[in-house]
């Protein structure tokens, strides 16, 4: 069997297995995709406004925020769950209900409904997976966007730590070649 054919066959099985409100995951190369399952082979997703069925992170809206400025350059859509997977190997994905309780499926729908339209976005504030989660949960929730801060975080820190190393050599420097010169 053609890999085509496998992903098409698991994306049916990940279709046909979906209820209303589930959190659906559309695994991309640079970042996941996030969607709701609101019936009829559809997703309701946040969605760059130029290209929505970009599965391409540079078009998806994912460049919209630039130094934590929230940009109107996304959409909350719906849309058929093919369109929205683009060769990816959809999942549901429903783990944070171990911590958060989701909200009623047709509770669910019906705020997705009311939401479509242009919305603010922001990769590590508003995202596709913040949408996703408050939709079914009442609360804006993104792992990726957490490690993303976290990593940054860390990286921030270990420069800092290098370059404050870097400083304290040469003032250290400065003082052995003072020292040396006075005596």
């Amino acid at each position: 069997m053609a890999g085509g054919e496998q992903l098409s066959r698991h994306n049916a099985t990940i279709l046909d297995d979906l209820d209303k409100g589930d959190m659906v995951e559309f695994p991309r190369p640079l970042y996941s995709h996030w969607g709701v399952y609101i019936g009829d082979d559809k997703i309701v997703h946040l969605s760059g406004a130029d290209d929505a069925d970009s599965s391409d992170a540079f078009t998806s809206g994912s460049l919209f925020s630039i130094g934590g400025m929230c940009f109107n350059k996304a959409f909350v859509r719906i849309d058929d769950f093919r369109q929205v997977a683009m060769g990816c190997k959809a999942k549901i994905n429903n783990k944070k209900d171990r911590h958060s309780t989701p909200l009623q499926a047709d509770d669910i729908v019906r705020r997705a409904y009311e939401m479509v339209g242009e919305i603010g976005y922001n990769v590590l504030w508003n995202n596709c997976e913040h949408f996703a989660s408050f939709l079914r949960y009442n609360k804006k929730q993104s792992k990726q966007a957490d490690t993303a801060l976290k990593t940054s975080a860390t990286l921030g820190g270990v420069a800092a730590l290098g370059i404050g190393a870097m400083v304290y050599k040469k003032h250290r420097k400065k003082e052995k070649e003072a020292r040396s010169a006075n005596r």
